[in-house]
């Protein structure tokens, strides 16, 4: 196997669902800044996602609206003198 091919900052990470708050806990070397307290006890690094297999139509089998950031109101707002 080459030498220096994986990253050296493979570590445990928290991944957090911003639309339904769900957590979990899995190896990653995502780049992240912000820090949490994990259940456990432990602080590992904290990477957010809008959409996870929690709240994506596929794995729920329900059409669910995710507003991230306004984006719907940005839309209304700037096509509603039209």
């Amino acid at each position: 196997m080459k030498k220096d091919l994986h990253p050296s900052n493979y570590r445990f990470v928290v991944f957090k669902d911003m639309s339904n708050d769900y957590s979990f806990l899995t190896k990653s070397c995502v780049d992240t800044k912000e820090t949490t307290t994990w259940e456990d006890g432990n602080e590992y690094p904290l990477y957010k996602l809008e959409i996870s297999h929690t709240s994506h139509p596929f794995y729920t089998g329900k059409m669910k609206l995710v507003d991230t950031a306004g984006r719907i109101d940005k839309f209304k707002t700037r096509y509603a003198k039209k």
